[in-house]
């Protein structure tokens, strides 16, 4: 059947594109119920668009009023929240996402890190303030995924002397991949809080002490090292080492399965309650923290930072024990969270998706690849960046693309006569589909001071191919 009246002359009447679905229903019933063409179902759209009040009990055009109504009643997008970036090496796809991520109605400050890249909603190494609400997709997936480094006494010659037991110790203490667990579950006190908060907590608990002390796919990593202290840090007394080399085991996973399926439920309901004005914003829905479900999702997100902030005590107790070591000292730091912050005065909600807190003097480790180094910094505490740095070097090729372009068992021949063993890997995760990590560093230089860098020697990551978790 043809149209009646298609979406084009719609909005050469007025009709805003949020309201275009109700529109074309509504001129399709007026012209079927009491024939109305023409210059008469056009006279018909504009009084509906200039007076909605006065049809909201129309048959044909009652829901278009409706919508046009709760048009009246909510804020406008914004347009005066900008974005500074640091780094230059940024495709305009993320530029794209955080342009949008700044026209939410409760958006009040933002910033892009030197890593960032194409995400889902907004980009990998953006950070959105907002006030009152909470975005659970620019909080991300892989909830509350995070870095931890912790120094051993082993002496410095153990990561050649003790070759063998260092990689036996990540073979046995660590499982990477989707789905994977221990055999054996493991224990730790964070199974023993309250996980009926929410009714996907409840239902993810099981899952949670199955995957327990495991690690996702794609970028996460379990790696032994040699960290090289620059000067002492005196700001964080669990940190406090004098300058020189010592042997240090990295990693990087988060929330596993249980982060997941929070992120999924909560964005999902995010999305239902969204007005058809903010449509475009979709991927970017909103809860509000003063609503039922805005305060679940709170609860849920913070018992997922302390469950990933578990997931990494347990992979560095395993594999330290194995490798007959003793943790000294250690640095640990998440990103894909929220935070309430005073920024300006005023409380914000400060979402770092791919990007970690860089207050004053606030210690982190931002990562390279497995064959360049990471760093452990301390933040300077940049208003302008909301206290953010970048959580890594920022990939610069897709996932397909490195496997079309690159062979891991290449790679692994070449960093191997670096000094530097891949015990397993993908092919998308190789040092070339990184950005240099060191141009990362200098391009940041205002956000963190380095304390130490990290060489990583003996990396263990997720071989099988399957996709990433964050």
């Amino acid at each position: 059947m043809r149209e009646v009246m298609n979406r084009r002359q719609l909005t050469q009447l007025g009709v805003p594109e949020y309201a275009l679905v109700e529109a074309v229903k509504a001129v399709s019933s007026a012209a079927t119920t009491h024939g109305m063409r023409g210059a008469d179902l056009k006279r018909q759209v504009k009084q509906v668009v200039e007076s909605p009040e006065q049809f909201v009990e129309d048959v044909c055009f009652g829901a278009l009023a409706a919508t046009l109504l709760e048009d009246q009643t909510l804020p406008p997008l914004q347009e005066n929240v900008t974005y500074q970036t640091w780094g230059s090496d940024i495709d305009e796809g993320a530029h794209t996402q955080m342009r949008e991520a700044c026209k939410l109605p409760n958006a009040s400050g933002a910033a892009l890190m030197p890593d960032a890249h194409v995400g889902y909603g907004l980009p990998i190494g953006g950070v959105l303030a907002t006030e009152g609400v909470v975005v659970p997709y620019a909080v991300g997936v892989d909830i509350a995924c995070r870095m931890k480094l912790s120094v051993l006494d082993l002496p410095l010659d153990a990561l050649e002397s003790k070759f063998d037991v260092c990689c036996r110790a990540l073979e046995k203490g660590t499982r990477f991949g989707v789905g994977s667990t221990h055999q054996k579950p493991q224990q730790h006190d964070v199974m023993d809080e309250n996980w009926n908060i929410t009714k996907v907590t409840r239902q993810s608990k099981d899952k949670a002490w199955q995957q327990l002390g495991t690690s996702g796919s794609g970028n996460h990593f379990v790696e032994f090292g040699v960290l090289t202290i620059r000067e002492e840090d005196k700001t964080d007394e669990k940190f406090s080492l004098p300058p020189g080399e010592y042997v240090a085991l990295l990693s990087h996973s988060g929330s596993r399965g249980p982060g997941a399926a929070v992120c999924s439920t909560y964005s999902n309901i995010a999305r239902t309650k969204l007005p058809k004005k903010y449509e475009q914003l979709k991927y970017l829905a909103w809860l509000s923290l003063d609503s039922e479900e805005g305060q679940e999702y709170w609860e849920a997100m913070n018992l997922m930072g302390r469950y990933a902030a578990a997931n990494h005590e347990v992979i560095h107790r395993l594999v330290s024990d194995l490798v007959g070591g003793e943790i000294v000292a250690g640095v640990e730091n998440h990103h894909n969270f929220a935070w309430k912050e005073t920024h300006d005065g005023r409380e914000m909600i400060v979402h770092r998706k791919g990007a970690t807190p860089a207050g004053e003097g606030v210690l982190g480790v931002i990562p390279g690849s497995m064959g360049t180094p990471g760093f452990v910094v301390r933040g300077k505490g940049n208003a302008s960046s909301l206290d953010s740095a970048s959580h890594g070097a920022g990939r610069c090729m897709s996932r397909k693309k490195a496997n079309d372009t690159f062979r891991i068992q290449n790679t692994r021949q070449e960093l191997k006569s670096q000094g530097v063993h891949i015990l397993s890997a993908g092919s998308d995760e190789v040092p070339g589909v990184y950005k240099d990590i060191h141009e990362v560093m200098a391009a940041q230089s205002d956000l963190v001071d380095i304390v130490g860098q990290f060489d990583p020697k003996i990396v263990k990551m997720c071989g099988d191919g399957s996709r990433a978790e964050d």
